[in-house]
């Protein structure tokens, strides 16, 4: 039989026959538990509550206070009501064995002793007393981390909505700027197109200040969009693909035809849960990188796939390059662009990403090199009731 831990084996023996008493307490010690004995029911109330032990062996017949009551007395001081309790008795009657277990007792062993059933009950209860004392531990331990964490989160939580105050705060402030900055070019331009032979590299220059004054104004138009989407609640409801893409390809009508793309995509999309807004900017995102990162010219393919767990799979397939397989775990995260030499600011799959988390739905990227990529969102399917 293993030895136990002296740390986890203080036993406390209760029994008013002295040759009892220094026989368990040899038969214990041997075995390496620590052990303290005391004749009496009172001496072992006043024992147990100035150094409680891990466990209690007490005989039930006594004379100045019985095992009965010094149990009922234990279970009832906050010190030592978790002792773990076996009674000792002399007799085998059922009443006695239920009467123990009445006042708070979690085994019992007759005389005269049996070796073997007294150090397998012994080592049972102080191994079930250490596991409490563990799982105890454990949920203090894990009390304290649900504090800390409540406490972040409300941290984060203040600072969020700070951080977001300050963002649209700040969005608004920087447009119009843009929007003078573009105004004045566009005047200036006019004026240039009016004389007889207008500069060439000056009108090249306006295109330029305009066409980055346009960009900054779209970076704040994105900023803003991520902020609206952590912060304002939305009301869902069954989407027709079909009605969001009207408006998608009118917005992307003058990118589709300079680049000479070829969009195809299907005569009847399955309808999905979502928020029709939002889900136009996921398809802008989607859409326009395909059409940007695609082949030449670039051939987009739009589709969507019911699954199995009854959501909707939609994806835009491109006959680009590819994106290489390093850097498609982070480019859902912010500020992550397609290409590092390009002119995008690297929130657009950050929106959709927050956009499609926040409408119940996972992204994602499926892509080899040279073989063109294919991103994806997934939205809950609508289901016609009856």
């Amino acid at each position: 039989m293993s030895q136990p831990d002296v740390k986890q084996g203080d036993i406390l023996i209760v029994d008013d026959t002295l040759p009892n008493l220094r026989y368990l307490q040899n038969l214990l010690t041997e075995r390496g538990y620590e052990v303290r004995g005391v004749p009496s029911g009172r001496m072992a109330l006043m024992v147990a509550h100035n150094e409680p032990p891990d466990l209690i062996l007490l005989d039930i017949r006594m004379p100045d206070l019985d095992g009965y009551d010094v149990c009922r007395q234990l279970k009832a001081d906050p010190k030592t009501c978790d002792i773990p309790v076996i009674f000792i008795s002399a007799m085998d009657a059922v009443l006695d064995k239920v009467k123990a277990f009445d006042v708070g007792g979690v085994d019992y062993i007759t005389k005269p002793f049996q070796i073997d059933e007294i150090i397998a009950r012994v080592e049972n209860h102080l191994t079930i007393r250490l596991l409490q004392r563990q799982l105890q531990e454990a949920n203090r331990n894990l009390s304290t981390a649900n504090d800390d964490l409540r406490h972040a989160n409300r941290s984060l939580q203040a600072s969020t909505e700070e951080l977001d105050a300050f963002a649209r705060t700040m969005a608004f402030d920087l447009k119009n700027p843009f929007a003078a900055i573009i105004g004045y070019a566009e005047l200036l331009r006019e004026t240039l197109q009016d004389e007889n032979t207008p500069n060439v590299e000056d009108m090249e220059l306006l295109e330029q200040i305009m066409r980055s004054g346009r960009q900054g104004i779209r970076i704040i138009d994105a900023l803003l969009l991520l902020a609206r989407v952590r912060q304002d609640a939305v009301e869902t409801g069954a989407i027709d693909m079909a009605v969001v893409f009207h408006d998608v390809l009118r917005r992307l009508k003058r990118m589709k035809e300079d680049s000479q793309a070829e969009l195809t995509m299907p005569d009847q999309w399955p309808l999905a849960i979502g928020y029709g807004p939002w889900l136009e900017e996921v398809w802008i995102n989607y859409v326009s990188n395909a059409i940007k990162y695609g082949g030449q010219p670039p051939h987009v393919v739009l589709g969507a796939t019911p699954m199995a767990d009854n959501t909707i799979r939609f994806w835009v397939r491109d006959n680009g390059p590819g994106v290489a397989a390093e850097v498609q775990d982070n480019l859902f995260t912010h500020f992550t662009r397609l290409d590092k030499v390009g002119q995008g600011h690297g929130l657009g799959l950050a929106i959709v990403r927050r956009i499609i988390e926040k409408l119940g739905g996972e992204v994602g990227v499926e892509s080899n090199a040279g073989q063109g990529s294919l991103f994806y969102f997934t939205l809950p399917a609508f289901r016609f009731d009856g």
